[in-house]
């Protein structure tokens, strides 16, 4: 398997271009979604082609799609009846597109992972590829007074859900909680010597800074996995040797309106990237488990 570099360079077009005429309509509408260059990325560097791909937090299906287009088969899970519904839609899009892969997407609370996805694929998944909920909301998409006419900012698309049981509205300790508890399961899914891929990034919470990619990296040890790497995946393009950072409107405005107290803030131009692998088989055992397997076929 290549060693990934530890600089991904995730971001050479926006994230609205990397998904142009590749995703159904409606996809926008999700607040947190995984730049899909980032996942091809993991995709590629991680598997190989008939491989199979996990995202036990799935969203409108980035995961998928990419391993779909890439010839892997993949296996999501979404709590969110509107994001399952987005995802499936998604997946059967790049099939229909053309994508060698094929794609499974399970309804439910991922915090009973091995419960939703088949014992058929426990010990069989080659690359586990997600990212934790960043707290209740992010930004969205806004509207300013100059473009609606009127006062103050309209803002929308920018809650997962309003359903109070799902993860992003929780306390930080409970998500953490929870979340190793699904990168523990992750590891009963995955084969030995498999990887794990955790996407995330820090954001403030009332001033305090929530170090979220540092929390991830213990949930991963004590779910027993081992850390094989830290990279960094850009948000901002490169254009002759300059980061071109694509901020949102409440991003800028945070960043203003700190710098004007003092508090020397910027703009987010990266995520942390956390790898880990299942611990592989004894020398003395033996790996009969055949890889490759087609979730439709299960």
């Amino acid at each position: 398997m290549p060693t990934s570099p530890s600089l991904w360079n995730t971001a050479p077009t926006s994230p609205w271009a990397q998904r142009k005429n590749r995703y159904v309509p409606g996809t926008s509408a999700h607040p947190a979604k995984m730049f899909p260059a980032l996942a091809a990325h993991a995709i590629r560097t991680y598997t190989h082609p008939g491989d199979l791909v996990l995202d036990p937090l799935c969203g409108i299906g980035t995961t998928l799609v990419e391993a779909i287009d890439l010839g892997r088969h993949a296996l999501g899970v979404e709590y969110e009846t509107r994001w399952a519904h987005l995802a499936r839609l998604n997946a059967a899009y790049a099939e229909h597109r053309g994508g060698t892969g094929t794609a499974t997407v399970h309804h439910g609370d991922a915090r009973r992972l091995t419960t939703l996805i088949p014992e058929a694929f426990h010990g069989r998944v080659d690359l586990v590829l997600t990212s934790p909920p960043y707290g209740t909301s992010a930004h969205g998409r806004v509207r300013s007074t100059r473009e609606s006419g009127k006062p103050g900012v309209a803002k929308w698309d920018h809650r997962y859900s309003r359903n109070p049981t799902n993860l992003a509205h929780v306390s930080n300790d409970q998500l953490l909680g929870a979340f190793t508890g699904i990168l523990t399961q992750c590891r009963t899914l995955l084969r030995p010597g498999g990887t794990v891929v955790v996407t995330a990034r820090p954001w403030r919470e009332r001033g305090e800074l929530i170090d979220l990619p540092s929390a991830v990296l213990a949930a991963g040890r004590t779910a027993g996995l081992i850390p094989t790497a830290r990279c960094v995946a850009l948000l901002a393009g490169i254009r002759n040797g300059r980061l071109v950072p694509r901020p949102s409107f409440f991003q800028m405005k945070n960043v203003r309106d700190a710098r004007r107290e003092g508090i020397p803030l910027s703009v987010i131009q990266h995520e942390d990237v956390l790898v880990f692998t299942r611990p592989a088989l004894l020398p003395w055992s033996r790996d009969t488990e055949p890889r490759g397997v087609d979730p439709k076929n299960c």
